[in-house]
């Protein structure tokens, strides 16, 4: 599929989805809980669906016939062996959440994932080495998927380097329903703000731990998961495109079900376009962003990676040099971010330098062209911002990669007045 766009002129007001990584974590807390929990107004996407397939595989009924309120049953820690190879689909969160909670399960046998071409391309070897350390037998032949996954997680001591901050998420979920005690030594943590995600929800469970600093933790074992009534809140990561969108354009709009308290790292980006020069307004549970001249500026992107392509583009409309920096991991999401935006921004006529952890970016005068969306929603969603601030008609292939992570992208962005649709 090919995404069509051109220039626009945004104005008025949407409301945000909601959030990826906060409905992940809602279907696996509440499929490892017991009795029956209520999400309400989960993000229905490609990736929240694996989530379910997943751990319905493990036991779980999980009804989402009501899109509103998804109703979750749990195993109450008991999860069980899938019939046959559970399959991802895009979804990394689910990969690696999923395979701590297999290693709970006591049944015989052995739990095995698998998922698309850059799933089997993203790693995992830290994590399979830390499952290894408290009880599970894990095991994969290059350190990615497929991984298989038997034994029972029993407790104990590990040592783990997060180069994503998923590693540490997978074992702080499972961790409570060990056998023994967990004590985990984080010797690298990149994107932080993801672990206190989970570590909001396991609060919510009042889950008894210890956090020192984020570089150590002590995890009580023996404890349980229970049925909970939560409303998923809105998701930062996809209001980001709007965000920057409405920075670099003529626009005028308000995004609204957003909550700043929220542990989601991408809120950030609303301080980073300020930063730039963006007119940018917060008010309760609401953002109203409108464009203005930008500025370049140097940005330490690591606890915000997922936000990397759309600040790459808007880089590219502003006046003066930006640098994105210490964003290594962008390197080994769904692709490799980095060299990709550099070479989809150096054909529209940006000045892009590579770093081994971002970008340097110079603008130009640029140009309306074929894009490659890469098979990545993300940057697919990245270069549509550079469509509709161009003139002339800007093609980006895969544009059903959006479905991965934002079906609603384009109808709701049209809302507001983009010059987009999509062609099969």
């Amino acid at each position: 599929m090919k995404l069509n766009v051109r220039k626009s002129r945004l104005r008025g007001t949407v409301a945000m989805p909601g959030s990826k990584s906060h409905t992940i974590r809602g279907v696996a807390v509440a499929s490892l809980a017991e009795g029956t929990s209520i999400l309400h107004r989960p993000l229905t996407s490609g990736d929240t669906l694996s989530a379910v397939a997943c751990y319905s595989a493990m036991g779980a009924r999980i009804d989402t016939s009501d899109p509103a309120a998804w109703k979750i049953t749990g195993v109450a820690g008991r999860i069980r062996r899938p019939g046959g190879i559970i399959d991802v689909g895009n979804s990394g969160t689910t990969l690696r959440l999923a395979m701590s909670s297999a290693a709970l399960c006591r049944e015989p046998g052995a739990t095995e994932f698998t998922g698309d071409e850059q799933i089997r391309s993203r790693p995992v070897g830290p994590l399979l080495a830390s499952l290894n350390d408290l009880g599970a037998h894990a095991e994969s032949i290059h350190g990615r998927a497929p991984v298989r996954i038997s034994g029972a997680l029993k407790g104990g001591k590990t040592a783990i380097k997060c180069l994503t901050s998923q590693y540490l998420s997978s074992l702080l979920l499972a961790a409570p329903l060990a056998e023994n005690d967990t004590e985990i030594e984080v010797t690298l943590l990149n994107e932080p703000d993801y672990v206190q995600m989970t570590l909001d929800w396991l609060d919510k469970q009042q889950i008894v731990y210890r956090n020192d600093g984020m570089r150590h933790f002590t995890v009580q074992g023996n404890q349980k998961y229970t049925a909970f009534d939560l409303p998923i809140p809105a998701d930062f990561s996809s209001a980001t495109f709007f965000l920057c969108a409405a920075a670099m354009l003529d626009a005028d709009v308000t995004l609204t079900g957003l909550d700043f308290s929220d542990s989601q790292p991408d809120k950030a980006v609303a301080e980073y376009l300020r930063r730039m020069g963006a007119d940018v307004t917060i008010t309760n549970n609401a953002v109203r962003i409108r464009g203005d001249r930008l500025h370049g500026a140097e940005i330490d992107m690591n606890r915000t990676p997922d936000a990397l392509p759309a600040l790459a583009v808007t880089a590219a409309f502003a006046d003066g040099q930006t640098r994105l920096v210490n964003v290594p991991q962008a390197r080994s999401k769904e692709t490799d971010r980095i060299a990709c935006m550099a070479q989809e921004l150096t054909k529209l006529g940006a000045a892009v330098e590579e770093l081994d952890d971002g970008l340097i970016i110079n603008p130009r005068p640029l140009q309306s062209t074929w894009l490659n969306g890469r098979g990545d929603h993300r940057i697919v969603m990245a270069l549509s911002l550079a469509g509709m601030a161009l003139p002339g008609a800007t093609v980006i292939d895969t544009a059903e990669a959006m479905n991965v992570t934002f079906p609603d992208y384009v109808s709701l962005m049209t809302s507001l007045g983009a010059q987009m649709e999509i062609e099969g």
